[in-house]
């Protein structure tokens, strides 16, 4: 190879070297503008709405009880960020973090145990439903729609009424009975 066709070669793998530095910048750039159009699950707890506000106001509510450090709540956020988006108008978001014991009552009235905790409440703030863990974004969507459309929500636990117990069944004597794990009840005299 000649001293000039050196220098080609090396111009050229330099050209491709610089090319291959900006589309890897111009990649890295876009990637990052993209994590920050959606809100990371602590600013959605920040623009959140009050709770006192949310159960007033005429609209139907969706709360969730998350906590930052819950991989699965950082999971999701990115689903209800777009969720929120899509029913701002019609429906209010509260976001309860559960480390913060100002929502000690809320933790216990609805038996907080396991985050995420979604709480539905319709128009005049009571709540209607739940549903606890991940929750794919269809079946959220889903149950959002029925809470704006005042229908029953597909995808929850329902709250409601339950038939009260009438009285309690007088234990069996015979110790066949597999209720009474072999123990004989002694008959009361009187």
């Amino acid at each position: 190879m000649t001293q000039q066709s050196v220098s080609i070669v090396q111009r050229l793998r330099n050209s491709l070297i610089a090319i291959a530095a900006v589309v890897l910048s111009l990649a890295i750039f876009w990637g990052v503008q993209a994590q920050a159009t959606t809100p990371s699950l602590e600013d959605q707890a920040e623009q959140a709405m009050p709770l006192e506000a949310a159960l007033s106001n005429g609209k139907p509510t969706l709360a969730e009880f998350y906590a930052n450090w819950c991989t699965t709540c950082q999971a999701m956020a990115k689903d209800l960020g777009q969720l929120k988006q899509n029913y701002a108008q019609s429906l209010n978001f509260v976001m309860l973090n559960v480390d913060n014991s100002k929502w000690l009552p809320e933790i216990l009235r609805f038996r907080v145990d396991g985050i995420p905790h979604f709480v539905y409440f319709d128009r005049s703030g009571q709540p209607i439903a739940e549903a606890i863990g991940q929750q794919p974004r269809a079946i959220l969507d889903a149950n959002l729609a029925a809470l704006v459309g005042d229908r029953p929500l597909p995808y929850t636990y329902q709250a409601g009424r339950v038939s009260q117990l009438e009285g309690l069944a007088e234990p069996s004597s015979s110790p066949d009975d597999p209720r009474s794990h072999g123990a004989q009840v002694q008959p009361q005299v009187n």
